[in-house]
């Protein structure tokens, strides 16, 4: 008769199987990795011929002044220095404005992905003044051209612009011209010529329609800016610079209430360079940029980075960030089966062969391909449903085999469910993930350390054992 192994060298096998099933858990991460990749891309082709993320900023009143300016030339070896009258341009802010948003979701499909796009109808008022001191700026009021000036509105996609807008300027309805948009837009959108040669202050009322998807931003200019935004949405995130003042949140949707200062923003009402995009240093759940604060030192006289605040419409099943989360678990399925297998052996008498840890491992590692092929037909929670029931299913029928009994393969079955059970719960418990985890690990350890505690790991045969 052959000498068996001791439980030292059949400690140390178990582990080396569980280290080779390492490579197929970062196979399944890669896969998750790029089927949502593909989701990301097919989201892109749903929302092509519709919109973007959109980022609107404006009213901006835009006056071309003339300056002069030193110039230098050199003829025939000696520099001469003349003066030459220039066109510049004055972008004045609203001292003053506020803008309703309401956003009208709506999801759409192609084949097994899925997007929420929206029709969102703005509509706000803005007053506009020149300052007293207009000299500080080095600009001249009797420079300035007020009646070519130009009422500006950023629009990052214009794309989705409807054609039912309106402006009107003094009370009188503007004709509306693309183009000519704000650097906070990436220069898009549209504009109007006015003619602020009457008197001040100038009052504006405007109205447009704006097709985007997953989330709208608004830079904020001026004085004072209220942004009043609500949907039927039920899942918004708020990001960007600002976070609302007030906010409601529910199932029939969402209502938030921002109020920004030029004392928040850093910046002049009026300056003779327009200021930039926002930076794109946030991202949402899906993967989504979002606008973040501006560099610091970059504020002040214009030209730098603008601010914004968002409003995302996150997709409350994000079954990708799920299923990935799943998989940095598979080690402690692996663990747990193994360990169970392991005693079994050196405790309970039932031989397990390499080859029976192998495939054991490999069921555990599939649970989470079905687990991911499911979930991007049925959803999350039914499809991890379905991969559970089917590998603990699968394991019990073969753990029978290779355990000897029904009682032990029992054994298997109802650790796999709770395993399974209390998997789900951390998905859904992020706070408290790490605790529980960590509080399972101890209590796994001090069990197997108070089974083998009278094992001789370096015996090299042993007699009968008592079944467990």
């Amino acid at each position: 008769m052959s000498r068996q192994r001791s439980p030292g060298f059949k400690l140390l096998m178990t582990g080396l199987i569980g280290l080779a099933l390492c490579i197929p858990l970062l196979a399944v991460y890669a896969l998750v990795y790029d089927r949502e990749q593909q989701s990301q891309t097919a989201q892109g082709a749903i929302t092509a011929g519709w919109g973007g993320p959109q980022v609107v900023a404006g009213p901006v009143l835009v006056v071309p002044y003339r300056a002069e300016r030193t110039e230098n030339e050199s003829v025939n070896g000696r520099v001469s220095t003349r003066t030459v009258t220039v066109r510049e341009l004055l972008y004045v802010s609203p001292e003053r404005q506020s803008v309703r948003t309401r956003l009208d979701p709506e999801r759409r499909s192609k084949s097994i992905y899925s997007s929420v796009t929206y029709l969102a109808e703005l509509a706000g008022e803005a007053r506009f003044r020149l300052p007293a001191d207009l000299e500080r700026y080095g600009v001249e009021r009797a420079a300035l051209l007020l009646d070519e000036a130009e009422i500006r509105f950023g629009v990052s996609d214009p794309r989705g612009l409807q054609a039912a807008a309106e402006v009107r300027v003094g009370g009188e309805d503007t004709a509306l011209q693309p183009g000519r948009g704000l650097l906070a837009t990436s220069g898009s959108g549209f504009f109007g010529f006015v003619d602020w040669s009457g008197a001040e202050p100038l009052d504006v009322q405007w109205a447009y329609k704006l097709r985007g998807s997953q989330a709208l931003s608004l830079v904020p200019r001026g004085g004072e800016t209220r942004w009043q935004v609500e949907s039927a949405w039920a899942h918004p995130s708020f990001a960007g610079s600002f976070l609302p003042d007030t906010r409601e949140v529910g199932d029939d949707g969402f209502e938030a209430a921002y109020s920004v200062s030029n004392l928040a923003l850093g910046r002049e009402l009026v300056t003779t360079a327009d200021d930039g995009p926002p930076i794109m240093n946030g991202a949402s759940a899906d993967g989504m940029m979002i606008p973040g604060p501006a560099v610091e030192g970059a504020r002040g006289g214009g030209g730098g980075p603008s601010m914004a605040a968002s409003v995302a419409l996150v997709d409350p099943v994000d079954l990708y960030s799920q299923v990935d989360r799943s998989v940095k678990y598979g080690f402690l399925f692996i663990g747990f089966t193994f360990l169970a297998f392991f005693m079994f052996d050196v405790v309970g008498g039932a031989r397990v062969a390499a080859a029976e840890y192998l495939l054991t491992g490999a069921g555990l590692v599939l649970f989470f391909v079905l687990l991911l092929a499911f979930a991007e037909l049925v959803g999350f929670t039914a499809a991890y449903l379905i991969a559970s029931v089917a590998i603990i299913g699968l394991l019990t029928a073969y753990s029978a085999a290779v355990l000897g009994t029904w009682r032990r393969a029992g054994f298997i079955g109802a650790m796999l469910a709770g395993l399974y059970a209390l998997l789900f719960v951390l998905l859904n418990l992020e706070t408290w993930s790490l605790v529980i985890g960590s509080l399972l690990l101890f209590a796994a350890l001090a069990g197997v350390m108070y089974a083998t505690r009278r094992i001789d790991w370096s015996s090299v045969g042993r007699g009968d054992e008592v079944e467990v």
